[in-house]
Order: C-alpha cells, then sequence, then structure tokens
C-alpha cells in the first residue's frame, strides 16, 4: 500500500526561521500555557474568596492555549486564517472573561446579580455571532460588523455606566485599579479585532499576514494582561487583610 506525504517536502509541514506569523503562533500558545500554571499556583497563594477568580482567569489561558495549538497547525500547514478556531475559542474565553467582572467584585464583598453576567453575555453573543456569519459570508460582510459592534457597544455600556461599572464605586483601590484596567482592556485591546475586520475583511487593505500577527499581539494582552489584572487584585487584598489580621 502506497503512502503520499501531505506536503513536496516534509520540511514545510514544521515551523520555518522566515515563518513570522507562524512563530508568532507558537511563543502566544507556549505563553498561554505557562500563564495557565502561575495562575493555578498563584491561587493556592491567596484568601479564599479570590481563588474562584484565579481559576476562572486560568481556564481563559488554557482553552487559548489549547487552541492556539490547533491555530498554529492550520497556519503551517495551510497559511491561511484559522476564522473556525478563533471564533470557537472567543465563543469561550470572552465570555469567561465576562464572569471576571461579577468575580472580583463579589471578591470584594459587593452584592452582584445574575442579570449583571447574563447581560454581559448576551452582549458577547452577539458580538461573536454577527461577526462570524460575516466572515463566513452568512450575512452580508457590512451587516455582521455592525452588528458586531453593537454587542461591543452593550458589554462597554455595562462595564462602564451599567450594574458593573456602578458596583466599583466605594471598592478598595486595588480593586478599582484593577477594575479599571480590565475595561480598558475591554475597551482599547479589543478595538484590534473590529479594526482587523474592517480593514482585513470588508476593504481588503490588511493581508492575513500582518492580521494575524497583530491578532495574536491582541490575543496575548486582552486574555493574559486580563487575568493579571485580576490576579493583582487578587494579591494586593491578600496581603492587605493579612496585614489587617497582624495589626
Amino acid at each position: 500500500m502506497s503512502t503520499t506525504n501531505p506536503v513536496a517536502n516534509p520540511a514545510d509541514a514544521f515551523l520555518q526561521p522566515d515563518d513570522g506569523v507562524a512563530i508568532s503562533f507558537w511563543i502566544i500558545s507556549i505563553a498561554m500555557i505557562a500563564a495557565t500554571a502561575f495562575f493555578f499556583a498563584e491561587a493556592g497563594t491567596v484568601a479564599t474568596h479570590w481563588k474562584t477568580s484565579l481559576h476562572v482567569g486560568a481556564l481563559v489561558t488554557l482553552v487559548a492555549g489549547v487552541h492556539y495549538m490547533y491555530m498554529r497547525e492550520y497556519w503551517v500547514q495551510v497559511h491561511k486564517s484559522p476564522i473556525v478556531y478563533r471564533y470557537v475559542d472567543w465563543s469561550i474565553t470572552v465570555p469567561l472573561q465576562m464572569i471576571e467582572f461579577n468575580l472580583i467584585l463579589k471578591a470584594a464583598g459587593k452584592n452582584t446579580s445574575a442579570a449583571m453576567f447574563w447581560k454581559l453575555l448576551l452582549g458577547t453573543i452577539v458580538m461573536l455571532a454577527f461577526g462570524y456569519c460575516g466572515e463566513i459570508s452568512v450575512v452580508p460582510g457590512m451587516l455582521g460588523f455592525a452588528g458586531g459592534l453593537c454587542g461591543w457597544a452593550f458589554i462597554l455600556f455595562e462595564i462602564f455606566a451599567g450594574e458593573a461599572g456602578g458596583s466599583v464605586a466605594g471598592c478598595s483601590e486595588a480593586v478599582a485599579s484593577s477594575f479599571n484596567n480590565m475595561r480598558m482592556i475591554v475597551t482599547l485591546g479589543w478595538s484590534i479585532y473590529p479594526l482587523g475586520y474592517l480593514f482585513g475583511y470588508l476593504l481588503g487593505t490588511v493581508d492575513e499576514t500582518f492580521l494575524n500577527v497583530i491578532y495574536n499581539i491582541a490575543d496575548f494582552v486582552n486574555k493574559i494582561a486580563f487575568v493579571c489584572a485580576c490576579w493583582s487584585c487578587a494579591k494586593s487584598d491578600s496581603a492587605g487583610a493579612k496585614d489587617a489580621l497582624l495589626a
């Protein structure tokens, strides 16, 4: 029985030194795995009411790390944007990040409602569903773009002016600072994605090579830095509580 190689040169199926996009996929995938190990380990060093937040944060980077392994292989083999893998990843990690807004406020002693999370989840579903349907041409590209922006705008409203935004008032300096950093990531960091959709997919002025590098860097910041904001808050608050007990 004869077999054939999937590529003419077997070496082409592996990472090449001149493939900057593939290298970025590898760096991000390993960074996500390292971040996961770090956050799980650090969960054992913070106060009990912060452990869930760090565990959820570790799940964000774990899920992203697994998907990035598949995305990097897809790029190496096909050299096209791994659209399906990205949206599957976002469909899991973005809701987990929305949970963090609820968890950080609960850990700070705020009485938050379940409705806060469900509203953030609704915005996430609208944002990702429209974006994905637009990119695979189920709906017109501009409709997908507009619908995705509406979902994102709804999330921003909730974390700045809605229940989530209002609940941060009166929190400790550590909680307020971390919460603001998380909001800035959702505002500025997430802006990379609609800009990539606009200039890459709708206008075609940015090629897939450059776009995937930008997306990879954005995911690095928007996931790892986002959870780092939660970790920083948990460490500061836990240290403050310990000092208060010792005083």
